[in-house]
């Protein structure tokens, strides 16, 4: 008895594991984390309810309810994003995200669904830098957001003097303090101060001096999730919703729907 009774448990353990590999196997979470740095407004950003809001949050649900898929947003800071891509922390980004070549090389990038550009913000009280050709002329101190097209721009030009910044804004504000002359920085983040007393501080000078895309960033080898994500987009762009996010958060010139 004592024997049979022992090989019947046996066999219900086993019964257990298989069809508890079994159950695990056949069960897919097919809920997407999305990475973005909610410290722009309009763009992505935190509400009073702590909610995330903003363009990129409401065009990301967009695609998401288009490609029938589940997705949770997480408030990651820039310098983050990229590594936590690569390592697998989540599985896509969408954070004003500029396409670029170097960029290419370790990520995969979905159609364009924003046009911005670089371009040149001083106090509204100065008169001597009127354009990045005057910047350069005068010797100015410029202000980046480490990490960004802003600063790879500004590394370039060996004649210009530049300060890195972990926030736009901070250069910003030192800016208006009179800490550096001038900040370089996408079109589209000059919308963060527009409702803000600093606004009134800042000017725009000079041409917008690149053509910025932005787009939600993959892994090398998410190639079928890229493919459902433009898939959503393209019907997106098409359909106007796009266009009518674009008009939601107010984002004018600075930023196009291409």
């Amino acid at each position: 008895m004592k024997i049979k009774y022992f090989s019947t448990i046996i066999f219900l353990f086993f019964f257990g594991l298989v069809i508890g590999c079994g159950n695990n196997g056949d069960t897919k979470d097919d809920t997407y984390i999305i990475a973005t740095d909610a410290t722009l407004p309009p763009m992505s950003f935190m509400s009073v309810g702590n909610d995330m809001i903003g363009f990129e949050p409401d065009l990301i649900r967009a695609i998401a309810d288009k490609a029938g898929f589940n997705i949770r947003l997480v408030n990651v800071e820039w310098a983050g994003l990229f590594g936590g891509l690569i390592t697998k922390k989540f599985d896509m980004v969408i954070s004003s995200v500029t396409v670029l070549e170097e960029r290419k090389q370790r990520m995969s990038f979905s159609m364009p669904y924003l046009k911005s550009g670089l371009t040149l913000v001083v106090h509204k009280d100065q008169t001597n830098i009127m354009s990045f050709e005057d910047a350069k002329k005068s010797n100015a101190l410029i202000g980046a957001q480490i990490g960004t097209t802003s600063y790879y721009f500004l590394q370039k030009e060996s004649s210009i003097r530049t300060k890195g910044y972990q926030m736009y804004g901070h250069a910003i504000t030192d800016m208006v303090n009179g800490k550096v002359d001038a900040v370089l920085g996408e079109s589209s983040g000059t919308l963060f101060f527009r409702n803000k007393p600093i606004f009134q501080e800042i000017k725009m000078v000079g041409e917008i001096l690149s053509d910025e895309f932005y787009a939600v960033v993959f892994r090398k080898d998410e190639i079928k999730l890229m493919i459902q994500v433009n898939s959503a987009l393209k019907e997106l762009i098409d359909d106007g919703t796009v266009a009518q996010l674009h008009n939601k958060w107010d984002l004018g010139q600075a930023a196009q729907v291409p």
